[in-house]
């Protein structure tokens, strides 16, 4: 009997190589290069014949909105763009523990009083889940549960005139598919187990949402095509030593990218948090040095965070440089505007940065409240109180504009902020929102309203 052919395909990347080796040539993951069976009927070219002509229409025209299914969690409907969209597809992702079967089973108990919902579980007994629902005072819910792994017994399960609204899948690296001789979460298991999901929720109008596991750098287990394939794409973040979560929305189809919705973890379960901003600064203290706040914007949504900067005595021959909640490059980068355009010195001094609150920022505009929190802890004066900072800052020394400034204003008037440090606003100049604005030119311009105080000098210890 002849053997059967294989192929070493790459978990992370999806690549096929014709040998195994430890080091997967397209994405330079390593040990990811798993050997799966080659299909016995080799695929044949696709022939015109038999087919039927595809109708086109013009842009213009009307279409029907998308009808939305509320799920009862005012945080989740934000980032998924005003709710459930019918037979759409979200997929989503998060570390071990970081609270996504507690979210979707929350959301599968809210949404089951008007609504029919089936919670089927690859990872877990029916028993756990149970321990889980009665933790969280969701017992007495009206949803249907299963635990399964075959693929073909969940479509037989679902493809029937009484299909449920909604069906959470956790998770789809468990799901396999009999015909493959492959492993449940390898590459083609993963793909045709999405694939066929996906069909039925297009067939059936049945809401399908995948639980994702994520590898060590944050991003989706399995083929990227797994997020091509979806509709949504949703990644759960927070630090687990920080009661926050933060639920980000990457791709979708039917609402704004770059969404979020905040959660607190609490012994209930995860609960709404309607105003992250005050959350954010609630522990923040008086005028302390090393202390800015920024306003940013997370999708439409306005919110202030407490930047925290520390400038130390180096004890090596290298300065540390340790970033938590920002991009290190960004910061490396601030530095040496500070350094070669106001001529502070930061070569002889470790730098640390903190994002307060386990928030994640990613936009640019973040670059002047890093600024201030550095020269205020470098020359240990504080930002004046009730003051918020943000814009971009060029490489020259330039303070560069950033979008949607009046809603940044407005929010920071909201709270009780007085102040704020921002880029010209062009012919809005002035105060706005009930907040006096002074508006900066160039990076020095910050440094001399922070009172141009003079540097301390860093001494090495010993």
């Amino acid at each position: 009997m002849a053997k059967a052919a294989a192929r070493f395909v790459c978990q992370e990347c999806g690549g096929v190589h014709p040998r195994w080796s430890g080091r997967c040539d397209a994405c330079g993951a390593w040990n990811t290069i798993v050997e799966e069976a080659v299909p016995d009927v080799a695929p044949k070219g696709v022939s015109a014949k038999g087919g039927k002509r595809v109708s086109f229409v013009g842009l213009d025209g009307e279409s029907e909105q998308a009808p939305r299914r509320k799920t009862g969690i005012a945080e989740l409907d934000r980032v998924l763009g005003g709710g459930l969209v019918k037979g759409s597809a979200v997929l989503v992702g998060g570390d071990p523990g970081i609270g996504k079967s507690t979210l979707l089973l929350q959301a599968a108990a809210a949404l089951s009083k008007n609504a029919r919902v089936a919670y089927i579980s690859g990872e877990e007994a029916v028993d756990q889940i149970r321990m889980r629902a009665t933790r969280l005072d969701l017992a007495k819910a009206n949803v249907s549960l299963a635990s399964a792994t075959n693929v073909r017994d969940i479509l037989a399960t679902l493809d029937a005139s009484d299909a449920p609204d909604l069906a959470v899948i956790d998770s789809i690296q468990t799901m396999y598919i009999d015909q493959l001789d492959s492993a449940p979460g390898t590459v083609a298991q993963v793909r045709a187990s999405a694939a066929e999901l996906i069909r039925l929720a297009k067939r059936r109008g049945v809401a399908v949402i995948l639980v994702g596991h994520v590898t060590k750098e944050g991003t989706i287990a399995g083929p990227r095509v797994l997020e091509h394939m979806v509709d949504t794409v949703l990644y759960f973040e927070g630090e687990r030593g920080h009661q926050f979560r933060i639920l980000r929305a990457v791709k979708n189809r039917f609402g704004p990218t770059d969404e979020i919705g905040v959660f607190e973890m609490t012994d209930a379960g995860l609960t709404e948090v309607p105003n992250p901003s005050a959350l954010f600064l609630a522990e923040r203290r008086g005028e302390v040095s090393g202390a800015a706040v920024f306003a940013g914007m997370e999708g439409t949504r306005p919110v202030l965070v407490e930047i925290q900067a520390l400038v130390a005595p180096s004890a090596y021959g290298t300065p540390r440089r340790a970033v938590i909640g920002w991009d290190s490059g960004r910061l490396a980068m601030v530095l040496a505007v500070l350094e070669t355009r106001c001529g502070l010195a930061f070569g002889g001094a470790d730098v640390y940065l903190n994002v307060a609150g386990g928030l994640r920022i990613a936009e640019p505009a973040a670059d002047l409240a890093v600024a201030a929190a550095l020269v205020s802890a470098l020359t240990d004066t504080p930002v004046p109180g009730e003051s918020v900072v943000f814009g971009e800052i060029g490489l020259s020394g330039e303070v560069r504009a950033v979008g949607q400034t009046e809603a940044r204003l407005k929010e920071a008037a909201k709270l009780g902020f007085g102040r704020a440090y921002c880029p010209p606003r062009g012919k809005r100049g002035g105060s706005a929102a009930g907040i006096e604005v002074r508006e900066l030119r160039l990076l020095g311009d910050l440094v001399e309203a922070l009172g141009n105080p003079a540097p301390r000098r860093m001494a090495r210890p010993g």
